[in-house]
């Protein structure tokens, strides 16, 4: 018997090379041309181009014209959670990259996840948020309780605006390098552009790398009451 959904069309278009590659870049949450994503798949414009078509008509990309050119992002947040998942799934079995990236590093301390953080520091503020019991992990999924409110209203965020709206809400993210979860979801986005609006954390111009300003550290250690690291 043949129950659920069937992912073979899925499975088959991720599994190949090229657009594992552009689906890879695309997690950075920035919206990349063909060209753009015919470099990072080390392949021709009219054979990304190709790839970029079937995704399109497969949901898992979406596409915006403006002017001569179009940019092409992940369709949402579920496609970027699955691809996390799978590269959680390669990294747990081995079927890493021959030659590692100089930036690989920097990506397994702190990272873009789509659009929210990831790496060691995305871990790290999520564990603490679940210590002070500002985060709670029950049989209904995650949930904000009122010290998470007061602490997330501290820096900036409503969290009721946030949990009106029809994203879901707040949500764990397995981490593929810690292995681990952090916070995703609208909250979790909230969260990481905050950092970047604060100057705490910055994003490298090419990569999914992100950094820790020193003030930055400050703030976290102080928000998440840590001691100096």
């Amino acid at each position: 018997m043949k129950d659920g959904p069937n992912i073979v069309r899925i499975a088959a278009l991720i599994g190949d090379h090229a657009r594992a590659e552009a689906l890879t870049a695309l997690m950075s949450g920035r919206a990349l041309t063909a060209t753009e994503l015919a470099d990072a798949a080390a392949v021709t414009k009219q054979t990304m181009s190709g790839h970029l078509a079937k995704l399109l008509d497969a949901g898992l990309l979406a596409v915006e014209a403006q002017g001569r050119h179009r940019y092409y992002r992940l369709a949402d947040e579920e496609v970027a959670h699955l691809l996390e998942s799978l590269m959680g799934v390669a990294y747990l079995t081995g079927a890493v990259r021959l030659r590692s990236s100089p930036r690989e590093p920097a990506l397994r301390q702190a990272r873009v996840c789509y659009d929210h953080l990831a790496g060691e520091l995305g871990v790290r503020i999520y564990a603490h948020l679940l210590k002070m019991q500002a985060l709670v992990l029950g049989s209904d999924g995650l949930a904000v309780t009122e010290t998470g409110r007061r602490w997330f209203a501290q820096i900036g965020i409503d969290t009721d605006a946030l949990a009106s709206k029809r994203r879901l809400f707040c949500r764990t993210c397995l981490d593929w390098s810690e292995r681990r979860h952090h916070l995703a979801g609208s909250l979790g986005a909230a969260l990481f552009t905050r950092c970047i609006e604060q100057g705490w954390a910055r994003r490298a111009a090419d990569s999914r790398v992100v950094t820790l300003t020193r003030a930055g550290q400050l703030a976290l250690q102080e928000l998440l009451g840590e001691q100096s690291r």
